[in-house]
Order: structure tokens, then C-alpha cells, then sequence
């Protein structure tokens, strides 16, 4: 949690160093897969032609992380992944294609463990910069004895409840799939594409995964022309729906519940159930986002934060084990780390919370997020919405009044404890109207966040945090116990 708390600080710092007028409320990403941390792929809309992250909204025009709709001046694509986290671009440094020349990727997808993979005929590069490498250099079996000369199509399977297939690689090419696991491809394999997929047809041009929660099942998005294959995964059905408004996907690629469907050398925001493209200027140019290219969306300069200016806002674990940090008027999911840390817009997913957050909760499959006097409800899945009739006032809701500087929930209880100041209060979730205990005196203020987990209390003031084994022990401290700095060792950070 420390390190991942240390990522989402780091882009803070970055906005607060080198922040533009342009661009009040920028964040630049981390980047994924061992990734630099002065960039991130698209997720914002309204971006400029060399920046802000698609799926975000007025971004400067150098960039910034993916998803993320404020985008850093300094941003840009993610992490290096492997390669030198000071190469200045993308450009090749052997016999092989260019991506930054514009290049038209037959096949995009993370594998296993988060490493975004692109394909273009014989060709793979891995992660967002870094020369390309022959495909069958880490795929071995895509070579002349399966006469492989690129693949179609590629995903990786989404399946929890089925640990033999989830996070396995599928490669398309033809009338073929391929399994792969740890770059291992499975016995068996390949297979006809009805053998696997029954009713997606063959000669592919794009795949992408589809989570439940975002899709009504968990499923698998086929592309074929303007017509979009969805398989449910659980019950091998197919429905079938032309999509003329989206452009001919040739590739496909879900990054942080954001959907990206690649024609030429453009991209194009989508939502996985209608096809609708996102709000913003699109089709946009991969290379602002997607890599690291000469004059395409980045900067550099980025300053280190000092440990000592960090300060969260609030942090929660909703009851399907996302975790969210805020600080300002930006979120981190910090259970993302696999596939990339990055910060987002509170605005992204809460559309309500302009001003930022007091404090955040989790509780019956909802999230609280209270500011000043306000109480906001919404529902925790994908589109979070508000629910109907909040924001209500917190002596409504909660039955209390003033400022909140903190508030959690621990698993299976019904209670909120609210901190105020140098007190707090338990409140019955379950009573209407509210029962609310006496305020329990604590023996240190000036609290900013709390978190309830399987490990305790951890509660959050400043650039420190303290650990507590349950919120009994400490309401029940009367004396503040020695404070845990956050230090270079355990985050990027000048002490």
C-alpha cells in the first residue's frame, strides 16, 4: 500500500512543481510495466493535438496520463517497461518498424502481468517505448512452422472464477487461436476459432476483454468491419451488432476500464456496450499517447516531491476490493499497479464532486464521499452513479454536523466511525434515523485520512501515518504512539 500511495504522491508532485496555467488541475501518470514515472497512456477527452491523455478533458498540449482528462504538461505515454527510463523516444535503434512513423498495429494487449504488448506483422514492441523485437523472440511458436507472419487479433481473457483461463493470452491470425500463458503456448493450441469461441467468425481484425461490471457478463469484444461480436465467456453465446459510428477497429485495447479502439494510426475512446465514442476531439494520434516519439506530446524536467509536502485528502476500499486515495480534486484506483498507476479526475467517475472530497467511505455496495456539509452516495460499479436524492446534508444522512476529517468502515460492520477534530463518533448505518455515540476523545488531531482494513486502522496526518490493530485500540490510545514518516526509502520522494 506504502509504494502504491508513493506513485499516486509522485504525479501529485509533479503538478504542484510544474503545473501550468492552462492546466490547473494537471496530473502527470506513472506509467506501467516497470514504467517511467513522466508518463501514461490516453483516457481523457479534449486533449490538445500533443497532449492531455484521452478520456480526459482539456489537456495540455504536452500531454499527461492515460485516462486522465487534466493531463500534466510533462505527461505523456507510460513507463518504459523494461527499457532505459531515460530514452528520449521511441525511436528504432535496429533493422525494424518505426512505430513513431505511424504505423497501423495489428494486435494490442497486456499479458499476464500488465506489460502492454503491440503487434505489427512479425513484430512485437513491449510496453509504451522501446524498440520493436521479433514477435517469436518471447512467443516462440510465432514463427515459419505455424507460418505466423503476424496476428490478427489478441486479448487477454478476463475469467476469475476460472483460474485455468484467466490471464491467458489469445492470439488470433486466420482461422486460429493460440493460448499462451508466461509466453508459453498451452497443449493443444492452436485451435480453430469455433473450437474456443463458438460463433465468432474467423479473419478477425480486433479483440478486447470486457470485465464484468463494465459489460453485463464478463466477455470478450470481437472486431470484423463495423461489426462487433460480443461473446459471453460464461454461457459461449454471441450477439452480434454493427457499430457504423465507431471506426473499423484494427486493433483493440482495455487500459484502466477504458476502451481504445485503434484505426491507422489514430485512436478513438469507446464504450464497450453501445460503441458511442467518448467526448473530446476524436480520432486522436497514438503517438501523443501511446509512445514515446520526437515532438509528439512530451516534456521533461519533472521535479522529485518533497516527503514532507504530502497530505491525502481520504482513502477507501469499496466492498469489490478497489481501492481509491484522493488528493485535491484527483483519484487514484491503487489496486490498478499491475496494469499502471494513474490519476484521474474526481469529476472522471463522481460527476457531482467539483470541489474535491472531505472524506470517503464504503458501505452496502455504495460510496459516501461527503465535502463541507454535503453528503454524496453513489453506487460502486461502473457508471457510478449518484443516487437519487443526494446530495443530502450531513445532519440528514448522518446526523451530525460540522467538519469531517476522516471516516471509515471496517469489513462486515455496519458502522461508520467519523472523526471530527481531535474526536469521534460511531454511527449505526443500519438505525433510522441515525444512532450516533458519544464522541470518544482521541489523543491526536489534525487527522487527514483513515482506512479500515484486515490489518487494522491506519490513519493518515500529513507527510505520516500510524498503524492501529482495530478502531477500539484506537479510540482507547491516549497517547500518540510514534509516527511513521514517509521517507525515500518507501516512496519517490526528497527527504
Amino acid at each position: 500500500m506504502k509504494l502504491l500511495l508513493a506513485a499516486f504522491l509522485l504525479c501529485l508532485a509533479l503538478t504542484l512543481n510544474n503545473g501550468a496555467p492552462a492546466n490547473p488541475h494537471g496530473l502527470s501518470a506513472l506509467g506501467n510495466d516497470h514504467g517511467h514515472p513522466h508518463g501514461g497512456p490516453p483516457g481523457n477527452d479534449h486533449g490538445h493535438s500533443h497532449g492531455g491523455p484521452p478520456g480526459n478533458d482539456h489537456g495540455h498540449p504536452h500531454g499527461g496520463p492515460p485516462g486522465n482528462d487534466h493531463g500534466h504538461p510533462h505527461g505523456g505515454p507510460p513507463g518504459n517497461d523494461h527499457g532505459n527510463p531515460h530514452c528520449p523516444n521511441d525511436k528504432q535503434d535496429h533493422h525494424g518498424p518505426d512505430r513513431c512513423d505511424g504505423v497501423e498495429f495489428n494486435a494490442i494487449t497486456p499479458d499476464e502481468k500488465g506489460t502492454t504488448l503491440f503487434f505489427l506483422d512479425n513484430f512485437m514492441w513491449m510496453g509504451f517505448h522501446g524498440p520493436a523485437h521479433f514477435a517469436n523472440e518471447s512467443f516462440e511458436e510465432l514463427d515459419d512452422i505455424h507460418h505466423i507472419g503476424h496476428v490478427d487479433a489478441a486479448f487477454r481473457m478476463h475469467d476469475e472464477e476460472n483460474a485455468d483461463d484467466h490471464d491467458h493470452i489469445y492470439f488470433f491470425l486466420d482461422e486460429k487461436v493460440f493460448s499462451y500463458y508466461n509466453h508459453t503456448m498451452e497443449a493443444g493450441y492452436p485451435k480453430n476459432i469455433q473450437e474456443d469461441f463458438p460463433g465468432v467468425p474467423n479473419h478477425l481484425d480486433a479483440a478486447v476483454e470486457c470485465p464484468k461490471g463494465e459489460c453485463p457478463a464478463n466477455s470478450v469484444l470481437f472486431f470484423k468491419g463495423h461489426d462487433v461480436y460480443t461473446y459471453d465467456i460464461t454461457t459461449k453465446t454471441v450477439k452480434m451488432k454493427t457499430w457504423a459510428h465507431l471506426p473499423a477497429c484494427t486493433s483493440a485495447f482495455r487500459w484502466n476500464e477504458h476502451y481504445y479502439c485503434f484505426n491507422k494510426n489514430n485512436f478513438s475512446r469507446f464504450d464497450p456496450q453501445t460503441g458511442d465514442i467518448a467526448p473530446g476531439n476524436y480520432p486522436k494520434d497514438a503517438r501523443n499517447y501511446f509512445m514515446r516519439c520526437p515532438n509528439f506530446g512530451h516534456g521533461h524536467g519533472n521535479k522529485v516531491p518533497k516527503c514532507s509536502d504530502i497530505k491525502l485528502d481520504a482513502i477507501t476500499t469499496d466492498d469489490t476490493g478497489k481501492t481509491y486515495a484522493f488528493i485535491g480534486n484527483q483519484y487514484l484506483r491503487m489496486d490498478t499497479n499491475r496494469d499502471g498507476l494513474h490519476n484521474f479526475p474526481i469529476t472522471r467517475q463522481w460527476n457531482e464532486t467539483i470541489n474535491g472530497v472531505d472524506a470517503v467511505f464504503s458501505y452496502d455496495g455504495k460510496l459516501y464521499m461527503i465535502k463541507d456539509n454535503q453528503v454524496y452516495i453513489y453506487k460502486s460499479a461502473v457508471p457510478y452513479k449518484l443516487i437519487a436524492g443526494y446530495p443530502k446534508t450531513l445532519k440528514e444522512e448522518l446526523g451530525i454536523e460540522g467538519h469531517v476529517d476522516a471516516a471509515f468502515v471496517c469489513n462486515g460492520e455496519h458502522f461508520v466511525h467519523v472523526i471530527q477534530g481531535d474526536k469521534m463518533v460511531k454511527i449505526d448505518l443500519m438505525a433510522t434515523p441515525r444512532a450516533v455515540s458519544d464522541a470518544i476523545p482521541l489523543s491526536m488531531s489534525g487527522i487527514d485520512a483513515g482506512l479500515c482494513s484486515s490489518e487494522g486502522v491506519t490513519v493518515y496526518k500529513g507527510s505520516t501515518f500510524y498503524k492501529f490493530a482495530s478502531p477500539l485500540i484506537f479510540a482507547a490510545s491516549r497517547m500518540v504512539p510514534r509516527p511513521n514518516p514517509i521517507t525515500s526509502a518507501m516512496m519517490v520522494c526528497e527527504d
